[in-house]
């Protein structure tokens, strides 16, 4: 009789909310850090992956998803290591106080990037998201195999990830993400086949961050 795999599981968290009184769209700018809020958002994701076997925990270069990591990394008595892959989607609206939508109306020289919504072709196209976020997942798995991986990125990257995994066409409205703050998205695998993507809120249903790009 042969033994049972042992499943792999990569759980993808978005960090917490973010200091960002005056609600600009920051996407990759740098110095954009956890609320009070959003710090303990991060310990109770954290207390929420406390008791697995985590082998690694891995995040995004930017502040924010480097606060989020650290609570959970501590846990375990590990380092929180940095892949760039998991960072934040670029965007031509970074450093606005709007996104794409009706606002651009008021700004003629915008309107070239609302041109394809699908791609976006306002920023990184969402084949290359899923692209990059999946072979960070894929790799640390057969890097950790029968034990969990967290991986600390932001709800643009999760949420395309996810949609990939589920073989689902990544377009689609971002006011739809299942991808709260704090929250936890996984990639369950036995060796290397996909056998389900689970989703929870340890932080309980968070709504979209105001004034920020994927978040």
């Amino acid at each position: 009789m042969t033994e049972p795999t042992s499943l792999t599981r990569v759980h993808l968290v978005r960090h917490g909310e973010v200091f960002n009184p005056e609600k600009i769209l920051y996407g990759r700018l740098p110095g954009f850090r956890l609320s009070d809020k959003g710090q303990q958002q991060a310990k109770v994701t954290a207390e929420f992956l406390a008791e697995l076997d985590v082998a690694a925990v891995v995040a995004s270069p930017l502040d924010r998803a480097q606060q989020t990591a650290a609570p959970i990394a501590a846990a375990h008595a590990l380092a929180v290591q940095v892949d760039p892959r998991l960072i934040e989607s670029r965007n031509a609206f970074e450093g606005r106080t709007f996104e794409a939508g009706p606002a651009v109306v008021r700004y003629p020289a915008l309107w070239r990037l609302l041109l394809n919504p699908f791609r976006p072709s306002w920023g990184e196209p969402y084949d290359e998201i899923a692209a990059r976020m999946l072979v960070a997942v894929v790799e640390w798995r057969d890097a950790h195999p029968g034990r969990h991986v967290v991986l600390v990125s932001h709800q643009l990257p999760v949420w395309t990830a996810r949609r990939a995994l589920e073989r689902v066409p990544l377009w689609h409205r971002p006011d739809r993400r299942q991808c709260g703050l704090a929250s936890v998205t996984t990639a369950v695998y036995r060796d290397s086949e996909l056998v389900g993507v689970e989703y929870a809120e340890p932080n309980g249903p968070t709504a979209n961050t105001p004034g920020s790009v994927g978040a």
